[in-house]
């Protein structure tokens, strides 16, 4: 082979060298293109991803991306133009990545202990790696109870709405402690109706329309923070309103913080508003020492033991919580909170019952504090137990018929 082929080759080769690394560049830059600064994914209604899902709506925004209603267009699903599921698209930056896949590995654990959705955990359908953003679809929800309570301009659920709820919640966390795991993250906003439609009450007491969700059927979603007892546990969990004395305390914490975080849930869904009203306009705003402050204001003195065991001494003085009640966060946690029993909004049995519930939920020590186990057995509960067994038995006399 003469000079001049040996050039001729040698340049074809660096020219489609060049032509790779161009075509890699525009695919890179074309990613880039994909995502906004803070790495959502870019989308608009009719979007196809992986040839399946066409984007229809977004339904919600977190830290972790976005959260979209799609047709799912799968031969085994499509019937009158695609199944509707919900998307949850992660943000295209490590850390969520990861996060992504720890949070499908405890999707995969609940579908794999419980394939006939009996346990009231949403369920996860699919989920792939698209362009960087993992992406997980779920069987489509609606509102969850916080936006429901918000949408009702905050007005509380009636008692009996609240039991069928909470049974739901209490059985829902049981099966993932009796598996293991801790959600940590329970809140209103994390548990959602199956179906929000409602009608219009008249409200004789508040003069005003009030809206009734028809149905109180409900899932517990988001896995993300969900942690399995053999892993390692962060300091700090859960959103401020729901945390456990014991996480505040770093005590270290298992099941019963998420136990802690249900008797939050079910006084909000009972006054409308959360039990500690932590996002004061003062100094001390989200300050551990007024979250304690208010706990003590509602439940009592925090015991000496979890005093003397917590690595956070700061908090308190000579085994006190050292707290000043005369200063301008310390009369708002005054005004702003009373003890427990002083919220019951009528002196009938369902309702003490019920703050019995609460008081054995908001339990200072975690190895008393009630098991969810236990709490389903609670005599708030028995008029759901006797509905059960009056359906059952209607059913046997039906089929004697």
């Amino acid at each position: 082979m003469g000079k001049t082929e040996l050039y001729s080759l040698y340049k074809g080769f660096l020219d489609c060298i060049c032509l790779c690394l161009s075509r890699s560049g525009d695919e890179a830059a074309g990613d880039n293109e994909r995502d906004t600064e803070n790495g959502h994914l870019i989308y608009k209604s009719g979007d196809v991803l992986e040839d399946r899902y066409e984007i229809v709506d977004t339904l919600g925004e977190g830290t972790f991306g976005k959260v979209v209603q799609c047709l799912d267009h799968s031969s085994v699903l499509t019937h009158r133009g695609g199944s509707r599921i919900a998307l949850k698209i992660i943000k295209n930056l490590e850390k969520y990545r990861e996060a992504a896949k720890l949070e499908i590995n405890v999707l995969e654990k609940i579908s794999e202990r419980d394939p006939d959705n009996k346990h009231r955990c949403v369920q996860m359908l699919d989920w792939f790696n698209y362009y960087g953003h993992m992406c997980i679809s779920f069987e489509l929800l609606s509102l969850s109870t916080f936006d429901f309570l918000k949408a009702n301009n905050f007005l509380p659920y009636p008692i009996n709405q609240i039991r069928h709820m909470a049974h739901q919640i209490c059985h829902a966390v049981s099966f993932l402690h009796d598996n293991k795991l801790t959600h940590t993250d329970l809140k209103p906003e994390n548990i959602l109706f199956v179906n929000s439609d409602y009608s219009l009450i008249y409200n004789a007491e508040k003069k005003c329309n009030e809206r009734r969700v028809n149905d109180t059927t409900v899932r517990l979603v988001d896995f993300g923070s969900a942690t399995f007892d053999h892993e390692h546990h962060s300091a700090v969990i859960s959103t401020r309103h729901y945390r456990a004395p014991e996480v505040i305390l770093e005590l270290g914490w298992s099941h019963p913080c998420d136990v802690w975080s249900i008797g939050c849930i079910l006084f909000e869904y009972y006054e409308g508003f959360t039990l500690y009203q932590v996002t004061c306009v003062f100094v001390l705003t989200h300050d551990n020492r007024e979250h304690l402050a208010m706990m003590e204001r509602i439940q009592g003195p925090i015991p000496q033991r979890m005093i003397q065991r917590s690595r956070k001494q700061k908090y308190f003085h000579r085994g006190c919580l050292n707290w000043n009640e005369c200063s301008k966060a310390g009369r708002y946690v005054k005004a702003k909170c009373k003890p427990l029993r002083k919220y019951l909004l009528s002196h009938g049995t369902e309702h003490h019952q019920f703050f019995n519930l609460l008081e054995r939920m908001l339990e200072y020590e975690p190895s008393k504090r009630i098991s969810l186990s236990s709490a389903l057995c609670h005599p708030f509960f028995l008029p759901l137990h006797h509905q059960v067994t009056s359906q059952v038995w209607r059913n046997s006399c039906d089929m004697s018929r």
